[in-house]
């Protein structure tokens, strides 16, 4: 487990590098996380899918599959890749402020 530091705030992560409290992620964490993702602006694409999964892991306990947010949250797949480039589930999970979802190299 590491740590991240975002506003003067020092984060702790789990193994995977995602915040390891989910009560820490604000809306403006996820801005600074995706930052250092290397997206520099969150759309309102980017937030349907962020609000999806935060949804889905809030009724369910873990974030969707890359196939069931194709599926489900509105987003096509081309647009996923485009909006979290190299691996969409797991980079969206990460700035949404979720573990990483199961089946996720």
């Amino acid at each position: 487990m590491g740590t991240m530091s975002i506003n003067g705030l020092t984060l702790a992560l789990d193994a995977d590098g995602h915040l390891a409290n989910r009560a820490d992620w604000t809306e403006g964490v996820a801005r600074d996380i995706a930052t250092q993702e290397g997206i520099a602006e969150l759309t309102p694409q980017h937030w349907a899918v962020i609000n999806f999964m935060r949804s889905v892991y809030e009724k369910e306990g873990d974030a969707p599959s890359i196939r069931r947010l194709t599926k489900e949250s509105g987003v096509d797949t081309k647009t996923l890749y485009q909006l979290f480039p190299k691996g969409p589930a797991k980079r969206a999970a990460k700035i949404a402020g979720l573990p990483k979802p199961k089946g996720c190299i």
